[in-house]
């Protein structure tokens, strides 16, 4: 793979993906979910990735996400090859260097909010001389300091979306991939999730992207990239935060002879 570029802030890209390509063998052949897919993250910046269902979102945020190997192409992480890696590799560059908040949350119903960010520090094997008030700084970053002993059950959906939050920053990841974070919140807490997220990645040691469909999260982002039918079709940065990223507007040529299929 080429040296990564500098990224318009100075900084070299935290995560950098080319002509990543994802296919499938099925009885009807051969389909083919991410065509030729280039894009990169950047430290400081809240990237948001939109496109219809089926446009091959879910697909791109697995990969980017170390849950699956792409077919071809090349993916940088934290100085780090991922494609071609076997499930143990990725798992290992997934625990040191990627940051999850799922749309439904995931939390352990039986842990309370502090024991569910302290099982994330442990699974990173974060050092820290206390990692319990390493997760309660953590929880009181997102504003639930008064919530750590609380179980999901007694928590509302924001709160349950701030405490994973909290989880995915445990260990200080690289890179921290939110799918849907708002999907299942009301507007007042979808709101303040997305202001959450942006002052997240503040950080310039830290890139930020969400996967959603809510337009209300528009004017929180840095950039804007959108995905249609497997390629990359839009790549808008907001105007203090310089030029398109990689691929912008690239329509590669589909494989011929082989039916094209997003998902």
């Amino acid at each position: 793979m080429a040296k990564a570029g500098r990224a318009s802030n100075g900084q070299r890209p935290l995560l950098e993906a080319r002509n990543i390509v994802k296919s499938i063998n099925t009885g009807a052949g051969e389909l083919h979910i991410l065509k030729g897919v280039s894009m990169d993250l950047r430290p400081g910046e809240l990237t948001l990735l939109m496109g219809p269902s089926g446009s091959g979102k879910t697909t791109l945020l697995s990969i980017l996400g170390c849950i699956l190997t792409a077919t071809s192409g090349e993916m940088h992480l934290a100085g780090h090859q991922a494609v071609g890696l076997s499930s143990e590799q990725l798992a290992e560059i997934r625990r040191l260097h990627i940051g999850f908040v799922f749309q439904s949350y995931n939390l352990f119903p039986t842990l309370t909010a502090l024991e569910n960010v302290l099982v994330a520090l442990d699974v990173r094997d974060a050092r820290s001389a206390d990692p319990t008030e390493t997760a309660a700084e953590a929880l009181k970053a997102v504003g639930l300091g008064h919530r750590m002993h609380a179980y999901p059950s007694k928590l509302s959906g924001g709160e349950k979306q701030r405490v994973a939050i909290a989880r995915s920053l445990a260990g200080r990841p690289s890179v921290v991939l939110a799918d849907e974070p708002t999907a299942a919140l009301d507007s007042e807490n979808g709101k303040a999730v997305m202001e959450l997220l942006k002052e997240v990645a503040k950080d310039p040691t830290r890139a930020v992207m969400a996967v959603t469909h809510d337009h209300r999260t528009l004017h929180y982002a840095d950039r804007i990239i959108t995905i249609e039918d497997g390629r990359i079709v839009g790549d808008d940065r907001s105007p203090n935060k310089g030029g398109p990223g990689p691929g912008h507007g690239a329509t590669p040529t589909p494989t011929p002879n082989k039916k094209n299929v997003a998902a």
